[in-house]
């Protein structure tokens, strides 16, 4: 009769691995996706549409001594897509993302683009928690089908267990991802001869100005449009860093005059008078007072710091103490600081009260304060009661763990995808490029944009492909009801337009 062994023995001799032995490998992941059905309804039109959301596994091909052994699998991609039921072959869609580096698609998916959208309220008339999803009737799914990517530790994205993630943190692993990403998703769903369109915000739009690039390069994958939400495609228009960079202090201006205009610092002017005034001065005059350096004589210095403390409507002193260089973050706590409050980074229409009324800069960004709840809320409830995805996994909205990001392709040089951008239009001249700008915003302001814009190296033809759209808003502009809907019409004749529909 066989020896009995307590539970406690058994486990130590039956389960525990023996010394020198391999450790069991994580199991090969494998997709994770649900799909729902659903009815939007668009004007006198019901569309009725597939959700689709979970993730994706990415698999690398592997080659040993020059043989193809088989395929590893690299991370696992959160993304939501949404096609219309019985939609012709060639209904265009869209691929969506947002920026950071480290934010979720979530802004973009439920603020602008989605067939349901976060009510939150506005400046002044915000809503207070647990918020409300309605349907958005503005939705760009009444013209194209829409894909929204989560990169890599955004969202519910991952790298694959016993896995770093760190290849996937920067510049090229970003774009090598998210691309690939497309990719699969058009070979599944048999999209190939579909009109395609990138959608992106903020670092998103430098994304996705050299997906453009990328996409055609490395798979043959010609767009039909690109999509710039408040744009960032060189970093030298916005670099403050650089203490020898004046660049960014002129092409602040204009937004600085717009926020003291919002604010009450231009009494009763217009805001495109103030914007005229201030666009001007940061075009000519700006920089060349800051060109002299210690070469401005004291009238001409005299009248440069009366010139930036009206347009700016800050004091003179100020203006004069901080030698004619504006910082963007020491300007957001310094406007209201009689008031003691503070102005909003990403959309400076919001204010919150300081935490300290002499400290030299914010604190905290009242526009990304009022919006993260509202957003966070809303989507970890649609996905899970509507969309019908579960996980245990945190959706990273903004993920720290992606810092700090690599720019190793840029290494002695500022982060500038405009090469990218010019090199996707001239080899497919059919590439139309919508440019989105909020007067409010303090990340990625207008006239900056528009700056390395003006600058591309584009025959007259290849410029005609570039439209320009401002909002009275902020970063993320549809945040302001009235931005949002216009901003929806404006998108859907754009993909309408460039898809050729």
């Amino acid at each position: 009769m066989p020896d009995e062994k307590t539970p406690a023995e058994k486990k130590t001799t039956d389960e525990t691995p023996k010394a020198g032995a391999a450790e069991t490998k994580p199991a090969d992941p494998t997709d994770d996706l649900v799909t729902t059905r659903h009815h939007l309804r668009v004007g006198r039109t019901t569309l009725e549409y597939a959700a689709t959301t979970g993730r994706v596994v990415l698999r690398d091909e592997v080659y040993e001594d020059g043989k193809f052994t088989g395929f590893k699998a690299k991370a696992e991609m959160s993304m939501t897509s949404y096609v219309v039921e019985g939609g012709a072959p060639d209904r265009p869609v869209t691929f969506a993302f947002n920026g950071g580096p480290g934010s979720s698609s979530v802004w973009l998916h439920l603020g602008l683009l989605g067939p349901r959208r976060v009510v939150m309220g506005d400046v002044g008339a915000l809503t207070p928690p647990p918020y409300e999803l309605a349907d958005n009737a503005e939705s760009l799914l009444a013209v194209s089908d829409l894909v929204f990517i989560d990169p890599v530790s955004t969202g519910y994205s991952r790298a694959v267990e016993g896995t770093k993630p760190e290849p996937f943190h920067g510049y090229q692993g970003d774009i090598d991802s998210v691309a690939e990403l497309i990719r699969v998703w058009t070979s599944r769903n048999k999209r190939w001869m579909s009109p395609k369109f990138v959608a992106g915000e903020s670092y998103g739009t430098t994304r996705g100005a050299a997906l453009a690039e990328h996409l055609q390069s490395r798979y043959g994958m010609y767009l039909n449009g690109l999509i710039l939400i408040s744009s960032v495609l060189d970093f030298a228009s916005l670099d403050f860093e650089n203490q020898r960079n004046d660049r960014a202090h002129a092409l602040y201006l204009p937004t600085y005059a717009a926020v003291a205009h919002y604010h009450g610092r231009h009494g009763r002017r217009s805001l495109q008078s103030v914007l005229a005034d201030a666009e001007e001065y940061a075009a000519r005059d700006y920089p060349w007072v800051l060109s002299r350096g210690d070469r401005l004589t004291a009238k001409e210095r005299a009248a440069a710091v009366r010139r930036l403390a009206g347009l700016t409507g800050l004091s003179e002193d100020y203006v004069d103490r901080a030698d004619l260089r504006i910082e963007h973050w020491r300007f957001f706590g310094e406007l209201l600081r009689d008031e003691r409050r503070t102005v909003g980074r990403l959309d400076a229409r919001f204010t919150g009260p300081m935490a300290s009324a002499i400290a030299e800069e914010m604190d905290a960004d009242p526009s990304h304060d009022a919006i993260a709840g509202p957003y966070a809320a809303a989507f970890n409830h649609y996905v899970r009661d509507e969309l019908g995805y579960e996980s245990d996994l945190p959706y990273e909205q903004i993920s720290r763990r992606v810092n700090p990001w690599s720019f190793k392709d840029f290494e002695g040089r500022p982060v500038d995808v405009t090469p990218k951008l010019e090199r996707a239009m001239r080899a497919n001249p059919h590439l139309q490029v919508h440019v989105a700008y909020g007067y409010y915003d303090g990340a990625t302001p207008h006239f900056a944009a528009e700056d390395v814009i003006a600058h591309l190296h584009l025959p007259d033809e290849l410029r005609a492909n570039i439209e320009h759209k401002y909002y009275e808003a902020g970063h993320m502009m549809y945040v302001h009801e009235p931005s949002r809907l216009q901003q929806s019409k404006d998108l859907a004749g754009f993909v309408t337009r460039a898809g050729g529909r």
